[in-house]
Formats: C-alpha cells, structure tokens, sequence
C-alpha cells in the first residue's frame, strides 16, 4: 500500500510539472507566433518602453523554474509580447504591477523596473497547485 501512494505523489509532481510547462509553453509559442501590432510599433518614449524577457523562479511549490517569457511596456501599460494574458502597470519611478493567465492557471507579480534590468516576486496557481518564486528581468 506505501508503495502506490508513493506512486500517487510521484505521478501528482509529474503532473504539476506538465502543467507549469504548458503554462509557460503556451506563453512563449504564442509570443512567436504573434504578429507585431501598430500600437507596438508606436515609439511612446516611455522610459521602460520597449520588450523586456523575464525569468520566473519558484523558490515554493512543485513548479518548474527557468521559463523565459517575453513582455511589452508602453509608457505605464505592460502586455503580452504574444503570450497568454498579460496586464500591468509600471509606475514613473518604475513599481511593476502584473498579472498573467493561460487557461485555468494564473499568476501574480510585482517588483521594480531600473535602467534595463527588474526583479520582484510572483505567486499563483497552476494547474491547481500554488507556487510562488522570484522573477528577473532584462530589456531586450
């Protein structure tokens, strides 16, 4: 009996992890595919305009860590780069509020943007289980 509740955990953590990966597949595939919009095009001269790659690490939960997804700033609004839903805001002095979703599974962030580089934190649930961690971001 040890042994298939063994095997149940096991199989549970290979299904979270399947899950953080799709959420996260579906972000970036999405993001390739897109096409750039006029409104992206558009030079605001905000000063964290422009597309930023952020880095997501789990520090709690059964989420994988290291996915790489690409967001847009234009003047205070952040958005998908062509991933899943993205919505935020980035203040003057550059406080990131953002919020990110792919079917069932969603997540929340905040942090600061400085020059070319940001950091904060993020918590969310994804494919039902919650995680939370740290993010980075660098723009590109």
């Amino acid at each position: 009996m040890t042994r298939s509740i063994k095997e149940g955990e096991a199989a549970a953590a290979n299904a979270r992890v399947r899950g953080w990966r799709w959420f996260m597949a579906a972000i970036v595939v999405t993001a390739a595919t897109a096409p750039v919009t006029a409104e992206a095009r558009i030079v605001r001269g905000g000063a964290y305009d422009g597309i930023w790659n952020v880095v997501f690490a789990t520090t709690r939960g059964n989420c994988s860590s290291g996915y790489r997804v690409p967001f847009t700033v234009i003047g205070s609004r952040v958005s998908s780069a062509g991933g899943g839903r993205v919505s935020g805001v980035v203040s003057r002095n550059g406080a990131v509020a953002v919020r990110v979703s792919v079917g069932a599974s969603r997540a929340s962030g905040g942090g600061r943007l400085a020059g070319n580089n940001g950091a904060g934190s993020w918590r969310g649930v994804i494919s039902g289980d919650p995680c939370s961690g740290v993010w980075n971001a660098t723009r590109g």
